[in-house]
């Protein structure tokens, strides 16, 4: 294994490793972001490469139409034959469109109902309730995306002003840097601890129960890391090297249930449940979404924007 240290401390060996090397997870802290996202995602969530997952994600944003219209234009419709079905028929389309189950919180919060109450409710019930709060939205203008990728469904209702962000658009960018996240480039979904002999082992089968590249309907999470290339960062009480390595995970909403964020860091090793341990040297960036004297948006990170408060638009953080 060549490992290599400087003055102004560690560096990065081109080279490789071959196997498992020993860690000290004693050292830095536990990191669970990424365990309880291993936890929460079926397997539909689940994919085994960035270009898997760039494809799942693009496709629903290529059926999808975003639009602005006018809140009292809205029609909420209820059928007294289901009491669990509700409907929206939106300025633009001839048939209803049904509102997922994220779209319709959305939906009752900017009305000022509670969705947790409304659900509770028959949907003809609901839907007065709705009704009644679209025609009194102050705001007066909504904005829709909708999509019809085999079933025509109301993703998400947010704000006239609200900037989109495409989970694609994330995708895309770490790929860049990342290829496919399978080993083609040092980027690649993290391998495992072994508990028996505490070494990291970064060559393992990537499937279902190992992969850190997720999206669902709501969002999009990855989590890379550099652990073929593991670095020296000094030594242990025995005389042997103390090795971590370079990671970094990065997430999105585009229907607005969660914001942009990314954080990086220095970690020894990943449990099959896939908890860092050992990290080191977090840092995280939150950026600013504003509009340009153009009416265009544009961002910048939250800490380097000078320009005009009342143009901000959205402030992602990370850990929102």
């Amino acid at each position: 294994m060549n490992l290599a240290t400087s003055p102004g401390g560690p560096r990065h060996d081109p080279t490789p490793v071959r196997g498992a090397y020993k860690v000290d997870i004693s050292r830095g802290q536990n990191i669970s972001r990424v365990s309880s996202e291993w936890f929460s995602r079926p397997d539909d969530e689940r994919f085994l490469s960035l270009n898997d997952l760039y494809d799942a994600v693009r496709a629903r944003a290529e059926n999808a139409v975003a639009r602005t219209v006018e809140s009292r234009a809205v029609r909420v419709e209820a059928s007294r034959d289901d009491a669990e079905r509700l409907e929206l028929v939106v300025p633009g389309r001839d048939v209803p469109i049904a509102p997922t189950h994220w779209s319709f919180g959305q939906l009752a919060s900017l009305v000022g109902a509670p969705s947790g109450y409304l659900r509770q409710l028959p949907a003809p019930l609901a839907g007065i309730n709705l009704q009644h709060g679209l025609l009194t939205h102050r705001a007066e203008l909504v904005k829709t995306l909708e999509t019809d990728d085999g079933g025509l469904e109301l993703r998400a209702v947010t704000g006239p002003d609200y900037g989109r962000i495409w989970d694609h658009e994330l995708v895309e960018a770490v790929m860049k840097i990342a290829g496919n996240g399978t080993g083609d480039t040092r980027w690649k979904v993290p391998g495992v601890l072994d508990w028996s002999t505490m070494t990291h082992n970064p060559f393992v089968e990537i499937t279902r129960d190992t992969t850190t590249l997720y999206a669902s309907d709501r969002d999009v999470f990855l989590f890379l890391v550099d652990d073929a290339h593991p670095i020296e960062a000094g030594r242990l009480s025995n005389g042997d090297p103390d090795l971590y390595f370079r990671g970094f995970y990065a997430w999105n909403s585009e229907v607005g249930s969660r914001s942009l964020g990314i954080a990086s860091f220095y970690l020894r090793a990943v449990c099959m449940n896939r908890q860092i341990w050992g990290a080191e040297g977090f840092e995280q960036i939150s950026i600013v979404l504003f509009r340009t004297e153009g009416q265009e948006f544009a961002v910048a990170e939250a800490c380097e924007y000078d320009g005009d408060p009342e143009a901000i638009v959205r402030t992602y953080d990370p850990f929102e």
